[in-house]
Protein backbone atom coordinates (compact mmCIF):
# COMPACT_ATOMS: atom_id res chain seq x y z
CA UNK A 1 0.00 0.00 0.00
CA UNK A 2 1.32 3.46 -0.93
CA UNK A 3 2.25 6.01 1.72
CA UNK A 4 1.76 9.70 2.44
CA UNK A 5 5.10 11.37 3.19
CA UNK A 6 5.75 14.77 4.73
CA UNK A 7 9.25 16.12 4.19
CA UNK A 8 9.55 19.35 6.12
CA UNK A 9 12.25 21.82 6.95
CA UNK A 10 13.06 25.47 7.59
CA UNK A 11 13.52 27.95 4.78
CA UNK A 12 16.51 27.20 2.55
CA UNK A 13 16.59 23.49 3.43
CA UNK A 14 16.27 22.45 -0.22
CA UNK A 15 12.65 21.30 -0.27
CA UNK A 16 11.78 22.47 -3.79
CA UNK A 17 15.10 21.22 -5.14
CA UNK A 18 14.52 17.81 -3.58
CA UNK A 19 11.01 17.64 -5.06
CA UNK A 20 12.30 18.40 -8.56
CA UNK A 21 14.99 15.76 -8.18
CA UNK A 22 12.38 13.14 -7.24
CA UNK A 23 10.24 14.17 -10.23
CA UNK A 24 13.26 13.83 -12.51
CA UNK A 25 14.06 10.37 -11.14
CA UNK A 26 10.56 9.12 -11.96
CA UNK A 27 10.42 10.73 -15.38
CA UNK A 28 13.86 9.44 -16.31
CA UNK A 29 12.31 5.98 -16.00
CA UNK A 30 9.30 7.04 -18.12
CA UNK A 31 6.98 7.17 -15.11
CA UNK A 32 4.38 9.95 -14.93
CA UNK A 33 4.20 12.21 -11.91
CA UNK A 34 1.77 14.96 -10.94
CA UNK A 35 3.42 18.07 -9.50
CA UNK A 36 1.26 20.54 -7.56
CA UNK A 37 1.54 23.53 -5.29
CA UNK A 38 -0.84 25.88 -3.52
CA UNK A 39 -1.88 29.06 -5.30
CA UNK A 40 -1.25 30.89 -2.01
CA UNK A 41 2.44 30.66 -2.86
CA UNK A 42 2.56 33.38 -5.51
CA UNK A 43 6.35 33.24 -5.79
CA UNK A 44 7.09 31.89 -9.25
CA UNK A 45 3.41 31.98 -10.21
CA UNK A 46 2.71 28.50 -11.66
CA UNK A 47 6.33 27.36 -11.28
CA UNK A 48 8.38 25.76 -8.57
CA UNK A 49 11.39 27.96 -7.89
CA UNK A 50 14.41 26.76 -5.93
CA UNK A 51 17.09 28.94 -4.39
CA UNK A 52 19.79 27.33 -6.55
CA UNK A 53 18.05 28.45 -9.74
CA UNK A 54 16.04 25.37 -10.75
CA UNK A 55 12.50 25.88 -12.03
CA UNK A 56 9.65 23.62 -13.08
CA UNK A 57 6.09 24.36 -14.11
CA UNK A 58 3.47 22.67 -11.94
CA UNK A 59 0.74 20.47 -13.35
CA UNK A 60 -1.87 21.85 -10.96
CA UNK A 61 -2.04 25.10 -9.02
CA UNK A 62 -4.41 24.39 -6.13
CA UNK A 63 -6.63 27.06 -4.63
CA UNK A 64 -7.93 26.49 -1.09
CA UNK A 65 -11.34 25.61 -2.59
CA UNK A 66 -9.98 23.02 -5.04
CA UNK A 67 -10.39 19.29 -4.66
CA UNK A 68 -7.09 17.52 -5.24
CA UNK A 69 -8.88 14.40 -6.43
CA UNK A 70 -11.08 16.26 -8.91
CA UNK A 71 -7.95 17.74 -10.49
CA UNK A 72 -6.36 14.37 -11.18
CA UNK A 73 -9.16 11.77 -11.24
CA UNK A 74 -9.04 11.36 -15.03
CA UNK A 75 -5.31 10.65 -15.13
CA UNK A 76 -4.71 9.04 -11.76
CA UNK A 77 -4.42 5.50 -13.21
CA UNK A 78 -1.29 6.68 -15.06
CA UNK A 79 0.31 8.57 -12.18
CA UNK A 80 3.12 6.87 -10.30
CA UNK A 81 3.67 9.59 -7.71
CA UNK A 82 2.06 12.86 -6.56
CA UNK A 83 4.47 15.60 -5.48
CA UNK A 84 3.30 18.67 -3.55
CA UNK A 85 5.40 21.78 -2.89
CA UNK A 86 4.58 24.44 -0.27
CA UNK A 87 2.36 21.86 1.41
CA UNK A 88 1.95 24.03 4.51
CA UNK A 89 -0.59 26.06 2.51
CA UNK A 90 -2.86 23.08 1.84
CA UNK A 91 -6.14 22.95 3.69
CA UNK A 92 -6.71 20.10 6.17
CA UNK A 93 -9.35 18.76 3.75
CA UNK A 94 -6.84 18.64 0.91
CA UNK A 95 -4.38 16.77 3.13
CA UNK A 96 -7.10 14.27 3.97
CA UNK A 97 -7.76 13.79 0.25
CA UNK A 98 -4.08 13.07 -0.34
CA UNK A 99 -4.06 10.54 2.49
CA UNK A 100 -7.07 8.75 0.99
CA UNK A 101 -5.57 8.84 -2.51
CA UNK A 102 -2.43 7.12 -1.23
CA UNK A 103 -4.47 4.38 0.41
CA UNK A 104 -7.42 3.87 -1.95
CA UNK A 105 -5.67 4.57 -5.26
CA UNK A 106 -2.31 3.17 -4.13
CA UNK A 107 -0.35 6.21 -5.34
CA UNK A 108 2.54 7.53 -3.24
CA UNK A 109 2.16 11.16 -2.19
CA UNK A 110 5.20 13.20 -1.14
CA UNK A 111 4.57 16.61 0.41
CA UNK A 112 7.29 19.20 0.96
CA UNK A 113 6.77 22.24 3.15
CA UNK A 114 7.34 24.22 6.30
CA UNK A 115 6.34 22.84 9.68
CA UNK A 116 5.89 26.17 11.45
CA UNK A 117 5.51 29.85 10.61
CA UNK A 118 7.71 32.78 11.69
CA UNK A 119 6.00 32.79 15.12
CA UNK A 120 6.74 29.04 15.63
CA UNK A 121 3.06 28.10 15.15
CA UNK A 122 2.05 25.22 12.91
CA UNK A 123 0.31 25.92 9.63
CA UNK A 124 -3.06 24.10 9.43
CA UNK A 125 -1.89 22.01 6.47
CA UNK A 126 1.34 21.04 8.20
CA UNK A 127 -0.51 20.11 11.37
CA UNK A 128 -2.78 17.72 9.46
CA UNK A 129 0.19 16.25 7.63
CA UNK A 130 1.97 15.63 10.93
CA UNK A 131 -1.16 13.82 12.11
CA UNK A 132 -1.78 11.71 8.99
CA UNK A 133 1.55 11.13 7.23
CA UNK A 134 2.89 7.59 7.25
CA UNK A 135 6.45 8.88 7.25
CA UNK A 136 7.94 12.17 8.43
CA UNK A 137 11.37 13.39 7.35
CA UNK A 138 13.11 16.57 8.40
CA UNK A 139 15.26 18.31 5.78
CA UNK A 140 17.98 20.32 7.48
CA UNK A 141 19.80 23.57 6.93
CA UNK A 142 22.24 25.71 8.89
CA UNK A 143 21.72 28.75 11.09
CA UNK A 144 24.08 31.71 10.71
CA UNK A 145 25.82 30.56 13.90
CA UNK A 146 26.57 27.16 12.38
CA UNK A 147 24.01 25.13 14.34
CA UNK A 148 21.06 23.26 12.85
CA UNK A 149 18.28 25.70 11.92
CA UNK A 150 14.67 24.80 12.73
CA UNK A 151 12.85 28.14 12.79
CA UNK A 152 11.85 30.64 10.10
CA UNK A 153 12.63 34.22 11.07
CA UNK A 154 10.79 36.89 9.09
CA UNK A 155 12.56 40.09 8.11
CA UNK A 156 10.97 43.34 6.96
CA UNK A 157 13.30 46.03 5.61
CA UNK A 158 16.24 44.03 6.92
CA UNK A 159 14.94 43.76 10.50
CA UNK A 160 13.55 40.72 12.31
CA UNK A 161 9.86 40.95 13.21
CA UNK A 162 7.73 38.84 15.54
CA UNK A 163 4.27 40.14 14.64
CA UNK A 164 2.17 40.04 11.47
CA UNK A 165 -0.06 37.79 9.40
CA UNK A 166 0.83 34.12 9.17
CA UNK A 167 1.35 34.23 5.40
CA UNK A 168 3.84 36.63 3.81
CA UNK A 169 5.46 35.29 0.66
CA UNK A 170 9.25 35.07 0.61
CA UNK A 171 10.82 37.67 -1.67
CA UNK A 172 7.54 39.54 -2.24
CA UNK A 173 6.11 40.52 1.12
CA UNK A 174 9.11 39.69 3.29
CA UNK A 175 12.38 37.79 3.46
CA UNK A 176 13.23 34.91 5.77
CA UNK A 177 16.27 33.55 7.53
CA UNK A 178 16.54 30.06 9.05
CA UNK A 179 17.64 30.17 12.68
CA UNK A 180 18.42 27.72 15.47
CA UNK A 181 16.40 27.96 18.68
CA UNK A 182 19.03 29.98 20.54
CA UNK A 183 19.36 32.57 17.76
CA UNK A 184 15.58 32.77 17.35
CA UNK A 185 15.20 33.66 21.04
CA UNK A 186 18.13 36.10 20.84
CA UNK A 187 17.20 37.97 17.66
CA UNK A 188 13.46 37.50 17.13
CA UNK A 189 11.32 36.52 20.10
CA UNK A 190 12.40 35.61 23.66
CA UNK A 191 9.15 33.57 23.98
CA UNK A 192 9.49 33.39 27.76
CA UNK A 193 10.90 36.75 28.89
CA UNK A 194 11.31 35.70 32.55
CA UNK A 195 13.72 32.88 31.67
CA UNK A 196 15.69 35.05 29.26
CA UNK A 197 15.88 37.86 31.82
CA UNK A 198 17.04 35.48 34.55
CA UNK A 199 19.89 34.26 32.33
CA UNK A 200 20.92 37.83 31.60
CA UNK A 201 20.94 38.66 35.32
CA UNK A 202 23.00 35.55 36.11
CA UNK A 203 25.60 36.48 33.51
CA UNK A 204 25.69 40.06 34.79
CA UNK A 205 26.25 38.87 38.39
CA UNK A 206 29.07 36.55 37.31
CA UNK A 207 30.78 39.44 35.55
CA UNK A 208 30.56 41.50 38.76
CA UNK A 209 32.11 38.70 40.81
Amino acid sequence: MAKLYFRYGAMNSGKSTALMQVAHNYEEKCMQVSVMKSSIDTKGSDKLVSRIGLERKVDHLLTPDDSVYENIKDVIPNIRCILIDEAQFLTPKQVEELFCISKVKDVPVICYGLRTDFQTNMFPGSKRLMELADELEELTTICKCGKKAKFNARMIDGKFVSEGTQVAIDGKDATYEPLCGECYIKYVNPIDKKIVKSKTLTLHNKEKD
